[in-house]
């Protein structure tokens, strides 16, 4: 199969396994044989790079895509949708030449066993490449690509101005962002860069992250610059025991121990934990890994600090993840906040008198964020807030909270995230 035919076969079966199966994108790629560059038959680092374009782009934009398709067809098509949106990504949003987004799009339907399809893709396609720019020229992006649980969840959160500017912000690809072991302003030269007033290495997205100079010698890992605050917020860890809970992928467990902290990483999943280790190793870093539920764990001894950077529903990082968006409900926000209530809790019982607990998500939902912590707070006397700081915070200082929490937002050109500390009597 020709390399341009081969990639797009990825990419329908991607993005049905994603929309139609409700698959997270990264474990679909991760779990699709063709993508696998390994494997004699799998694709190039170049087809690779444009299938997750492709994805990323579909699923960014998959508002506007099926407002045009919508428009331009009488009536849906379940086995020529997720063709039709592919073909329409890259028509509308990625510059690729009809003849050839067509082309491809029709003989897919063929290989999938639907020739009977050809036809109808390929009307529908040649029209979307002649009107489709038009069609959508005077619709409003941000919101289309916005279902509507959330914008209204973030308009009753934030305001119906913040929430387009989140909105918009998802629209962009989000930086690559590094957090350096050590000599931050060092590789920020090295690597290009500019090093944030937090000390993230800020890198525009692309190219291959593991030829960059330091990757090998575990000089830096990446992390987002909203990721990378919750640690920081520990204060001096030097030598003391802390616990980093639901700790996989690894990034802050990396930043406790560079701390000098006596880490013990503690997350449920065996599979992510054994990349934590190698991480780890990479790094010349150790910490104990325990593989077990955060929330029933219990350790000999307990913590002079924790960081908990709570199970949620992810929306805070639709720029680096735009499947969520189509994946996650109110349903999925409820039935995390009460996994939230209790990890908080269960820290708090592993943590020394007088410790410090970081609590976060990677969540722009409320009810993940601020309300759990307000409820805690109401039913625990013996919990008190630890507001953060201005100079705790170098350059966001407006991401801190007339409570003293912490509520960064895409539109600061940041991961949403939810961070409060809070300090057990």
């Amino acid at each position: 199969m020709e390399d341009s035919l081969a990639s797009r076969r990825v990419a329908i079966d991607v993005l049905t396994s994603c929309l139609d199966k409700g698959q997270p994108l990264d474990d679909a790629l991760a779990r699709h044989a063709g993508f696998d560059g390994h494997q004699p038959d799998g694709l190039s680092p170049r087809d690779r790079a444009f299938v997750r374009l492709l994805l990323a782009t579909t699923l960014r934009r998959l508002g506007e895509i099926d407002e045009v398709l919508g428009l331009l067809v009488e009536r849906d098509n379940p086995a020529a949708r997720q063709i039709l949106r592919l073909g329409a990504a890259q028509l509308l949003f990625l510059g690729t030449p009809a003849h050839a987004a067509v082309d491809t799009s029709v003989r897919l339907a063929v290989q999938a066993g639907a020739p009977h399809l050809k036809g109808f893709i390929n009307a529908v396609l040649r029209r979307v490449a002649r009107e489709g720019v038009a069609l959508l020229g005077n619709r409003d992006p941000a919101r289309l690509n916005t279902p509507q649980w959330l914008w209204d969840s973030w308009t009753a959160s934030y305001g119906e101005e913040a929430t387009r500017a989140i909105a918009a912000a998802h629209l962009v690809e989000a930086p690559l962002d590094l957090t350096p072991r050590s000599n931050a302003e060092f590789w920020a030269g090295r690597l290009d860069g500019e090093l944030l007033p937090t000390g993230t290495i800020r890198r525009a997205a692309g190219g291959s992250i593991a030829e960059l100079p330091g990757f090998a010698e575990g000089a830096w890992w990446v992390q987002d610059a909203a990721a990378a605050l919750p640690a920081r917020l520990l204060g001096d860890i030097a030598g003391k025991r802390v616990a980093d809970l639901c700790a996989a992928p690894g990034g802050k467990t990396m930043q406790l121990c560079a701390a000098g902290a006596h880490v013990t990483a503690v997350d449920i999943s065996a599979r992510r934990m054994a990349r934590l280790g190698e991480n780890l190793a990479r790094l010349g870093l150790s910490a104990e890994l325990v593989t077990s539920d955060a929330s029933k764990w219990t350790p000999a001894d307990k913590f002079d600090a924790i960081l908990l950077d709570a199970p949620c529903s992810g929306t805070g990082t639709l720029r680096r993840h735009p499947d969520i968006a189509w994946l996650k409900d109110e349903e999925d926000v409820a039935r995390l906040t009460l996994t939230q209530d209790r990890l908080l809790g269960h820290a708090l019982s592993v943590l020394k008198p007088g410790g410090i607990l970081v609590y976060a998500v990677c969540s722009l939902q409320e009810d993940e964020g601020a309300a759990r912590v307000a409820a805690l707070l109401s039913r625990r006397s013996d919990v008190v807030r630890r507001p953060v700081q201005p100079a705790e915070l170098p350059g966001l200082a407006g991401a801190i909270t007339p409570e003293g929490d912490v509520r960064t937002l895409p539109s600061m050109n940041l991961d949403g995230f939810y961070i409060a500390r809070l300090q057990c009597s």
